[in-house]
């Protein structure tokens, strides 16, 4: 069913490899971007359990924005191994106003889709997704 804010349509595909990063971990992160011709989200590109966190920041263009799931694994201070599932809302300064408008009015709907989503960040510029800041974020 099309998002009655935007009008975008989320893919099956997309509840599909979310559910099996979060359940299975097949996947490290997934990229997602909206195809606007045929007005849905689809998956762009997943990446592999043993690809790092450089690996999906590299996956993120430059210039237009998408939605990412990253699972980012980190020991607590109690020397806990966990997990925590990120959404990253990109949009960067340099993407075309209406990619940013279509991205902001569909992100809560598509978000609501994609259910065991623990942190959000929404990101600009690659500085406001460092390690650092998922680091801090995590725990």
């Amino acid at each position: 069913m099309a998002n009655a804010a935007s009008g975008i349509a989320v893919h099956d595909d997309c509840k599909l490899r979310f559910l099996e990063l979060k359940a299975k971990r097949t996947y490290r992160f997934i990229v997602f971007k909206i195809e606007e011709k045929q007005k849905q989200v689809i998956v762009e590109k997943v990446g592999e359990p043993n690809q790092g966190y450089e690996d999906f920041t590299a996956s993120l263009p430059a210039d237009e924005c998408r939605y990412a799931v990253y699972d980012f694994d980190f020991v607590t201070e109690e020397n806990c191994q966990k997990s925590r599932i990120f959404f990253v809302a990109w949009s960067p300064d340099t993407s075309r106003v209406r990619s940013k408008m279509i991205y902001a009015s569909s992100k809560d709907r598509f978000k609501r889709e994609l259910d065991g989503i623990q942190v959000e960040l929404q990101a600009t510029d690659p500085t406001e997704i460092g390690l650092d800041v998922i680091k801090s974020r995590a725990s």
